[in-house]
């Protein structure tokens, strides 16, 4: 699996998202399935950026993705902040937006575009996250 390691920075999310599409479209994804590869990459970094590495700007992001005819799959590691899943509660987009609050969405939004997504905590003090889009 094609692997690149990123400064975890705002200003890499390009770079990041650029390795995840260029693999999808080359393997025949379509415009609509290689947006939400993208969205959903984008939102895990930043979500990395921003909460696993509060406390240093020198963390990384390691990113791998295999592509075929018929799944991307894209693995990003860091090694910031452990991040359980679980404790962050499912939006309910019923409420007015005032009433929204801070957390949850953007879990939301890589689940709707990515048909799996996994997050697991390895013992290396390794967050690991999977994310697969079927064609």
């Amino acid at each position: 699996m094609p692997s690149e390691t990123f400064d975890a920075r705002f200003e890499n999310l390009a770079r990041i998202c650029e390795f995840v599409t260029t693999a999808a479209r080359e393997a025949g994804f379509d415009d609509a399935e290689v947006y939400d590869v993208e969205l959903a990459t984008n939102e895990a970094c930043t979500n990395i950026i921003e909460h696993g590495y509060t406390d240093t700007s020198d963390g990384k992001i390691k990113c791998s993705v295999e592509a075929n005819a018929k799944v991307v799959t894209v693995v990003l590691r860091d090694w910031g902040t452990p991040f359980d899943a679980s404790d962050v509660p499912d939006k309910d987009f019923e409420v007015p937006l005032q009433d929204l609050g801070p957390r949850g969405a953007g879990l939301r939004l890589m689940r709707g575009t990515m048909d799996e997504v996994e997050f697991e905590r390895l013992p290396d003090d390794e967050n690991r996250v999977t994310m697969k889009k079927f064609r």
